[in-house]
Parts: C-alpha cells; sequence; structure tokens
C-alpha cells in the first residue's frame, strides 16, 4: 500500500470530499436556523390549549353553581324566622318593580300550567296543586248551589264545597272578562303554585276547562278581617276582635308580606294588600290571599312608570298611586293602614265621617304620636281592654308604616321583630282576656 505524502507535495483532496463537506456544513447551519422559531410555534399553541381547557371548566363550573339558584327560583322557599334562613334568601326589600305597560298576556314560567283549552298538557293529580275538571267542581258545591254561596271575592263569586277526597274547599270562580282577568289567573295560579307558606291562604287546585277560570283555595272558616271590622248590618251580630287576636292578626299579616319581600326569589310585591284579603281560620290565625295583582320584584334601581296603576283607595302608598313606581314598600303602606283599622276599627275611607276625618291616615297620623290622642283613637268596642303600653308600640308601627316617603317606611322584617314581643306579653300577662271572645292566640 503506497504511503501518503505528506506536506506540500501532498495529493489534493478529491472534488466530491469537499462537496460532501461543504454539503453537511450547510444542513447543520439550516437545521438551527429553522428550528428554533417551531419550537416556539409548539410552545404558543401549547399555551393557547391550556387557556381554553381552563376557561372551559371555569365556564362549566358556573354553570353548576348557577343551576341550584335557578331552581331555588322555580320552586320558592317556606318561610322561615331563623337568622340563618333569613340571611341566605334575604333580597334588597326595596328592589323597584319594573312594570309591563302592555295590555298583552304575560307567559307563565311556572310548569304547572295549563289544561283543557289552554292547549298545554294537564298535569296528573298528584299532592299539592291539582287541575279540577269543572263537573267535579259541580259535584263538590252540588251544582253550584245558593246555599253554597259564601261570599264575593276580587275575581267572582265564592263557594264552600267538598272535593271527592272530602277536604273542604273555596271554590272562587272568575267572573272577569278579558286579558285583564285572564293575566290575574295565570299570575294567581303560577305565584301560589311556586309559594308555599303558613301565612299564605295555600292553593289546592284550578279549572281551565274551556271558558271557565276558576280557583280551588284552603277553606278559611271566618272569613275575612273586612267582615269583623267593617260589617254589614246583617252581621252586626258577630263577636269583635280582643286586642290580644288583633296583635295576632297583625303579626301574621306581617310575617306573610316578609315571606313575600324577603325570602321568596325574586321578591313579590303584594300590590292589593287590604283587609278584605286578610282569611282568618278556625283559630282566627290570619291568612294572606289574592295575587292576582302581585308583581315579582327586579334588580334593577330604575323603576318605570304603570300605565295602569291597581289596588283599592286608601290603601295605596302615594308614590304608588300618583307616578305608579312600585315597590316592596308601597305594600308596607298598604300594611300600615290595615294596622290602623285594626286600631281604630275605621274604614280606610268613609264619607259618612265628619270633616276632616273622611281619609283614615290623614287623620291619624297626626294623633299617632300623641299618647293621649291614640286613647282616643282606639276602637270603641275593646271597651278599654288593653295594654296602654303596647297600644302605644302599635300606634308606633302603624304611624312609621304609613309615611309619605317611602324610604322611611320600615322593612317588614323590622315589623315582625317589633310584634313578637307585644304578642308574647300578651299572652303571657292577660291568658283569660285573649280567652274571652276568640280562641286564645298561640306565641309566636
Amino acid at each position: 500500500m503506497e504511503a501518503r505524502r505528506i506536506g506540500p507535495f501532498a495529493e489534493a483532496a478529491p472534488p466530491y470530499t469537499l462537496l460532501h463537506h461543504h454539503h453537511l456544513q450547510h444542513l447543520k447551519h439550516h437545521h438551527t436556523h429553522h428550528g428554533l422559531p417551531t419550537i416556539i410555534l409548539i410552545i404558543i399553541i401549547s399555551a393557547i390549549s391550556v387557556a381554553i381547557l381552563v376557561t372551559a371548566f371555569l365556564l362549566i363550573l358556573m354553570l353548576c353553581r348557577s343551576k341550584p339558584a335557578k331552581n331555588n327560583a322555580r320552586g320558592g322557599k317556606k318561610n322561615n324566622s331563623s337568622n340563618s334562613s333569613r340571611d341566605d334568601y334575604r333580597l334588597n326589600s326595596h328592589s323597584i318593580m319594573t312594570i309591563d305597560a302592555s295590555p298583552e298576556i304575560e307567559d307563565v314560567k311556572s310548569s304547572c300550567l295549563y289544561g283543557g283549552s289552554l292547549g298545554l298538557t294537564p298535569q296528573s293529580r298528584r299532592k299539592g296543586v291539582q287541575v279540577f275538571a269543572y263537573k267535579e267542581l259541580q259535584l263538590a258545591t252540588q251544582g253550584f248551589r245558593e246555599a253554597n254561596l259564601i261570599g264575593h271575592g276580587r275575581f267572582g263569586v265564592v263557594y264552600k264545597g267538598v272535593l271527592s277526597d272530602g277536604t273542604v274547599a273555596a271554590i272562587n270562580i272568575l267572573h272577569k272578562e278579558g286579558k285583564q282577568g285572564e293575566r290575574e289567573f295565570r299570575t294567581e295560579v303560577d305565584l301560589m303554585s311556586r309559594l308555599h307558606s303558613p301565612y299564605l291562604v295555600g292553593l289546592l287546585g284550578y279549572c281551565a276547562d274551556q271558558h271557565h277560570r276558576i280557583l280551588i283555595s284552603e277553606f278559611m272558616p271566618n272569613g275575612s278581617l273586612q267582615r269583623y271590622l267593617h260589617p254589614f248590618d246583617h252581621e252586626q251580630h258577630r263577636q269583635p276582635l280582643n286586642w290580644g287576636t288583633r296583635l295576632r292578626i297583625a303579626l301574621d299579616c306581617a310575617r306573610a308580606l316578609e315571606f313575600l319581600h324577603e325570602h321568596a326569589v325574586p321578591p313579590v310585591i303584594h300590590r292589593d294588600f287590604k283587609c278584605s284579603n286578610i282569611l282568618l281560620d278556625h283559630n282566627f290565625r290570619a291568612k294572606v290571599s289574592d295575587l292576582g295583582s302581585a308583581k315579582t320584584g327586579s334588580e334593577k334601581i330604575n323603576g318605570q312608570t304603570a300605565s295602569r296603576v291597581l289596588g283599592t283607595t286608601g290603601y295605596l302608598a302615594p308614590e304608588y298611586a300618583t307616578t305608579g313606581r312600585l315597590t316592596t314598600k308601597s305594600d308596607v303602606y298598604s300594611y300600615g293602614v290595615v294596622l290602623l283599622e285594626l286600631l281604630t276599627g275605621r274604614a280606610p275611607v268613609d264619607a259618612e265621617r265628619p270633616p276632616g276625618e273622611h281619609v283614615l291616615v290623614s287623620w291619624a297620623l297626626p294623633r299617632l304620636t300623641n299618647r293621649e290622642k291614640v286613647e282616643e283613637m282606639v276602637d270603641p268596642v275593646l271597651q278599654g281592654q288593653y295594654s296602654r303600653k303596647e297600644l302605644i308600640q302599635v300606634a308606633a308601627i302603624a304611624a312609621v308604616c304609613v309615611q309619605q316617603e317611602a324610604d322611611y317606611r320600615p322593612f317588614m322584617t323590622d315589623v315582625v321583630q317589633s310584634l313578637i314581643p307585644l304578642v308574647r306579653s300578651f299572652s303571657t300577662t292577660f291568658p283569660s282576656t285573649s280567652s274571652k271572645r276568640q280562641r286564645p292566640a298561640t306565641k309566636p
């Protein structure tokens, strides 16, 4: 094998060897130049993917948390006076209602409506709100006999009936025509199907067969508060309500509005709270009825002016009567009027009274802060059977509830907490007096 030459006389490298070496250097340089952007691109894509996955996870978590809140709003909440329950479900009691000016029938979001001619599938019979056929109610009232007629409500006539399972019920036949009557019927069924409180008259069922619109409610044997405070001539034989029973009724009504304003989700404004819508059971415990005019509150700060103001003269809050601006404090004013009726035995508006005494609030408000004049205002049928200290406290509550400025009126929770000690005190101090005319008021 020939020795390789070294030095200046060495043989030159073959051309293909130099070319090959140059090509390898070029590939190495090319690979280094293009590899760096590729790595950066991979890192960016990976980061974007992780961000998308995290965002999707957060969205799913938010949806899962909001689902129970929606279920609570649909199902309503039972009233509970404990502090923990009140903290869980209380919303702003001064939330302003946005009122629909449109006359069209509102969509009902409850799953309980409707059967018959309204085109929706009727519910099967179950415990709770039921769907009744018209013929069933004919049988329950013996063909709507006049002997079973027990009164006239805002919807129409009310009959006493016995259902097929033996339940005694109040059967209220709607006589209002047009879209307004239909809307009130739908509102009543919708709200009463979802709201359950011992201080609200329970809805047992409804009938929507063809043109019939009938509500079947819990029967309240002692009728409305109005029949005791302002009886007709043929009802003068009724025994007047004693002081303890009036305190108990005031507390029951306050708890009903507290439930609607602060425990219902969203808050509910009754809008037609008055003594004819306060019904009494066999123990003279009060329950609030007639939510056909009620409105659910909103979270909006600015309300809208209503095209129509609903309610009863003498009970309407000034700001609602003049501007149509509706808040839960409008109900507080109406409650104050009822409290004045319990205190004085007078009607909210009475044209037969002497001049200056026609409107109860205008006559009473200047006297409520004067201890001597307060006693002069008391319903004479009580014949002095009351505690002067309790009388002054009730008068103070009434005075603050009927303030002209809505912001000065209390929340219903405050009213409830003010009345509880009075009811307890009376039940403990005057047990014999509380049972003199009505059954004794139990502890709250």
